[in-house]
Formats: C-alpha cells, structure tokens, sequence
C-alpha cells in the first residue's frame, strides 16, 4: 500500500496532512509510525508535509531521517521562525490533496480521529474542525481556553467551541482567499463561515503531551487574542464571499 501511494503523481494525491512543527525532536518518529497505517488504511493517495518553522534542536534531521523510507514525506522548511499560522500557510501552499488536514506535531491530536474528520466532511460542508472532548491541560490552561472562547463568540458574532484546537479537514479549494496573519489558525473556522462556507466541529480524542515542552501559554496569547477577536469583528462586516464563483463561462 505505502509504495502506491508514493508513486501517485500531485494532482492525484486525496489528502494533504499539514504539520506545523518547532522543537519537536522527540515527537515525530512516534508521530509518523501511528499516523502512517491510519492514513494507509483509508486506501486513497496521501502525502504529509511537515512545515519546520525553524527549529533549533534536531527536528530537521530527523524528518529528512524519516523520508529515506518514506517518500510520501514532505520537509518544508522557514528561513525565518514565522508562527503556527504562518506554517499552516505555508502548508497550503505547498499541499497537493484536495482535503488538507491540520494537526499539531506533539502527538496530543489522535490520529484515529481521521477518518471521522474525513467522514464528516460531505456535501456542502468545507471544513469539519475538532473540539477536544477532555482536554489534558493544567486547570489553569482549561479555564483561560474557556474564558478567550466565550470571550471570542461573543465579539466576533461565531459560535466555535474550541478555537484552541486545530485538529481540521477542510477542502483545499476553499482556501484560496484567506488572510494569512499571526493567529490565522484560531480564526480559520470563523474567517471560512465569514466567506460563506459551511462549518461542523466534531469531537476529537486530546492526549497529554509526553515529550517536548509547550509552546503556547496565557502571556503569549492573551492580548493579541483580544485584538485580533476585534480585527475579525471587522473583517467580518467587510469580507468578500469565498463561494461566489459558480463557474467559467465556455
């Protein structure tokens, strides 16, 4: 199954998983055995591509380590540390699959939990988001998620349950007008319904981290995570609908 997968070309390839990854040395090689069988039993073509945001410990020569056997890895890596939202980008750009799935490279997002994503997405709906269903985090981290989500909801107009999370499948062709910015990844649910798309969240799994530290704490996220609640009340009054085109003309 993995070399048919390998030899598929771009345009073939079904699922695009993007990793944003920064110091997570001890991390991938689980990572990667436990996404694998998930991602080959799905039966279609995919590809994983890990968006290294500079990292200063071994994380790069472990990944490039890791695709000597498994070509369907991709290494993408940022000349400068730009952030979670600018790797997720930078992901887009890069992924080949008409469904993109995001998820973090601490191995706190279970893989299981992909093929529910993928179920979900069907129809008219572009994006299937998760809201972990027991957070493993300090109370301290539970009750500050709580606060900025509710916080959150109600100045932007949204009603997401878990911004924290960005455990997503969502269509790539629905990515093509969104706004890159630091944060873009807790806004994405909100700035795609703001375009007109249609939006579910579904309970995800959330596990402890085991290995590695935390790169997200109340200080680095509190104030920006205001103001930018305030910059997406505004876009939301002025975006332009990412659904308008119905088709070319022949």
């Amino acid at each position: 199954m993995r070399d048919i997968m390998c030899e598929k070309k771009p345009s073939e390839i079904f699922v695009s998983v993007v990793i944003p990854v920064f110091n997570e040395e001890d991390n991938l090689g689980p990572l990667v055995e436990e996404l694998q069988p998930v991602l080959e039993k799905i039966g279609k073509p995919f590809e994983v591509i890990f968006i290294d945001d500079r990292s200063t410990d071994g994380s790069v020569g472990i990944l490039k380590k890791l695709r000597e056997t498994r070509p369907f890895i991709r290494v993408v890596k940022h000349g400068i540390n730009s952030g979670e939202s600018a790797a997720e980008a930078t992901g887009f750009k890069f992924a080949n699959g008409e469904i993109i799935i995001t998820m973090d490279a601490d191995q706190q997002n279970d893989p299981e939990d992909i093929p529910e994503l993928l179920k979900n997405l069907a129809g008219d709906i572009v994006a299937v988001c998760g809201v972990r269903r027991k957070r493993m985090d300090t109370i301290v981290k539970k009750i500050s998620s709580r606060t900025a989500n509710a916080f959150r909801n109600f100045v932007t107009g949204d009603r997401i349950s878990d911004a924290g999370c960005t455990y997503r499948a969502i269509r790539k062709s629905a990515l093509w007008q969104i706004q890159v910015f630091n944060g873009m990844h807790r806004f994405l649910p909100t700035l795609l319904r703001a375009q007109g798309y249609k939006v579910v969240e579904i309970l995800v799994n959330d596990r402890p981290r085991t290995r590695g530290v935390s790169k997200y704490g109340i200080g680095n996220r509190m104030w920006r995570g205001i103001l930018d609640c305030f910059a997406m009340r505004w876009f939301n009054k002025r975006t332009v609908r990412g659904d308008r085109v119905e088709n070319e003309v022949p």
